[in-house]
């Protein structure tokens, strides 16, 4: 198995920019929060441009990449005005998500297997264009083959019914939910994939699954800018981050890593 990497937090600016949208005006500005994430030890930042721009605006992923000195990650729907978009600003890494208007937040993850036809060409343009290209999917052993089949580099696990039913109190559904994570990850990096994580995730989940060999990279939005506006983006990401290093100093072995 490949060598373990080292664990990095991706910032979600999404909620910032949801607030200042209830205003109609500039504050509070997703790009100010990026740079402060970035300042307190975030290792890069996400922002997922909606079809219907409900929160990050096109400006908004434009001063992002022009004005933040670590890596952006655009979160966004496989349709050719997405693309467009993507190849002109070039981010670091472009996560393809599935995507619906009704939806309040992502619901699920993305049906590689039904899309297949579509998503093929369309990460071939972003591999072509020097776009790495990461797939939000759920930990089901269909579309992580398919992942890897289509040529994406990266796969992004959808972590939110685990989280969800860690919350409720839901231990059983928690541990079923977990043993789906972990025999993933294994999975994806037996494919020669690199694995991120998100999706609900908490500072309790965060820690968890920081133990989890083979996760790269964990990108966490919601919850932490909810912290961020009692104790501020800084100490919140430092929170975060101290969480996961307390996770990645227990990293569990193949015979107990779903009993962390």
């Amino acid at each position: 198995m490949p060598e373990t990497p080292p664990l990095r937090l991706g910032v979600n600016v999404d909620h910032v920019a949801t607030l200042r949208n209830a205003r109609v005006g500039r504050n509070p500005d997703p790009v100010r929060a990026a740079l402060a994430a970035i300042k307190a030890g975030a290792d890069g930042i996400t922002a997922h441009l909606r079809e219907d721009r409900r929160h990050i605006r096109d400006d908004d992923m434009a001063r992002l990449k022009a004005e933040i000195s670590k890596p952006l990650n655009f979160e966004m729907a496989a349709t050719p005005d997405m693309l467009g978009i993507a190849l002109a600003t070039r981010p670091h890494a472009v996560c393809l998500v599935p995507e619906r208007r009704q939806e309040l937040t992502t619901e699920g993850g993305l049906d590689v297997i039904g899309q297949r036809d579509t998503l093929k060409p369309f990460i071939a343009r972003l591999n072509d264009g020097g776009v790495r290209v990461s797939l939000f999917i759920a930990a089901d052993p269909r579309q992580i083959e398919m992942a890897a089949k289509l040529g994406a580099p990266v796969i992004e696990i959808h972590t939110g019914a685990w989280c969800d039913a860690v919350v409720d109190g839901h231990a059983d559904k928690a541990e079923v939910e977990w043993q789906r994570i972990v025999a993933g990850s294994a999975l994806a990096r037996s494919a020669g994939l690199e694995v991120h994580a998100g999706h609900g995730l908490d500072y309790a989940t965060a820690e968890k699954i920081a133990g989890l060999p083979g996760i790269a990279e964990l990108n966490i939005g919601y919850f932490m800018i909810g912290e961020a506006l009692f104790v501020g983006i800084g100490e919140t990401v430092r929170a975060m981050r101290a969480a996961m290093d307390r996770g990645r100093k227990n990293l569990l072995g193949p015979h107990h890593a779903g009993k962390a």
